[in-house]
């Protein structure tokens, strides 16, 4: 049901909740109307929700449009069992306090390509003609490893990912190559005998999105505006499709300006907090 339902998201497909966090439990309405995935941990004894690695938003998923009403129930009901809880809900969980949201750029790929071109920014479309004057090649790869180290090497100083966490995430998406639910893609630099890795991507795809789980420039790349070439080449290949492009965020200014050259919109989704633990704990999480 989490996959089928009206704002279903791949970060709630059971692989990936298995792999992120084993042991998630769940509330539940009615007859599986609406589905809350609870990924909880265990420190010094307690229980707490938090968000699990490479999963952007989880919250509640529905058959049917989600009221505000049905989510500060959700809440209230997971606030019962675990004493703290810091999560992030969908961009389809309206709350009944108006807040500020997470940024998250998505692009419907429903246009043909020269229709989606033509809302790129200028300076983008500067830069893909640069990137004529190289030999850049776009290339299909299933070198999920690959693309995972790229990823760990160059960004994994900025999170707070552990290394089973790559694990799990490698383990889940060579289990859904086979299927087409994820795909690698490179940019290499090719001249004469010279064959360079300049940028690679790790996606995953449902019957309605495409998610930028992993994708990463190496420093020669950016010279050569690889990244640009990357995901103008991913438009290109699933333009016409009734697919939204999730480019995964950003809240970092640099890499919110990057991705919005692509002419995306914000589909915010929502951080919540709930911290009932004892006066003596709640340093813990300070």
């Amino acid at each position: 049901m989490l996959q089928s339902a009206l704002n279903g998201l791949v970060y709630a497909h059971s692989d990936m909740l298995d792999a992120m966090s084993p042991g998630w439990d769940a509330l539940v309405l009615g007859d599986y109307e609406a589905v809350m995935p609870l990924t909880w941990r265990k420190k010094m004894g307690i229980r707490y929700l938090c968000q699990p690695a490479f999963c952007q938003q989880l919250g509640i998923f529905s058959l049917q449009e989600v009221s505000s009403d049905i989510t500060e129930s959700f809440l209230r009901k997971a606030s019962i069992s675990f004493r703290l809880i810091e999560i992030f809900i969908n961009y389809a969980n309206p709350l009944q306090v108006e807040q500020t949201g997470a940024t998250n750029l998505v692009l419907s790929l429903a246009k043909g390509y020269e229709s989606l071109k033509a809302n790129f920014r200028r300076d983008l479309l500067k830069n893909l003609a640069r990137t004529e004057k190289f030999s850049l090649q776009y290339v299909v790869s299933a070198n999920i490893d690959n693309a995972i180290a790229q990823y760990q090497l160059l960004y994994g100083n900025r999170m707070n990912v552990r290394l089973t966490d790559y694990q799990a995430l490698t383990a889940v998406c060579k289990k859904w190559l086979p299927e087409g639910k994820c795909f690698v893609r490179e940019v290499r630099l090719r001249e004469g005998n010279r064959d360079e890795l300049l940028s690679i991507g790790l996606f995953l795809k449902d019957n309605n999105r495409i998610y930028n789980i992993a994708s990463s420039t190496l420093p020669n790349g950016r010279t050569l505006e690889a990244n640009h070439f990357l995901f103008n080449e991913l438009i290109k290949e699933f333009a016409g499709q009734n697919l939204l492009l999730d480019f995964e965020g950003s809240d970092l200014p640099g890499v919110a300006r990057f991705y919005q050259k692509f002419g995306p919109v914000n589909q915010p989704y929502f951080f919540w907090k709930s911290n009932r633990l004892p006066a003596v704990l709640r340093w813990w999480k300070r």
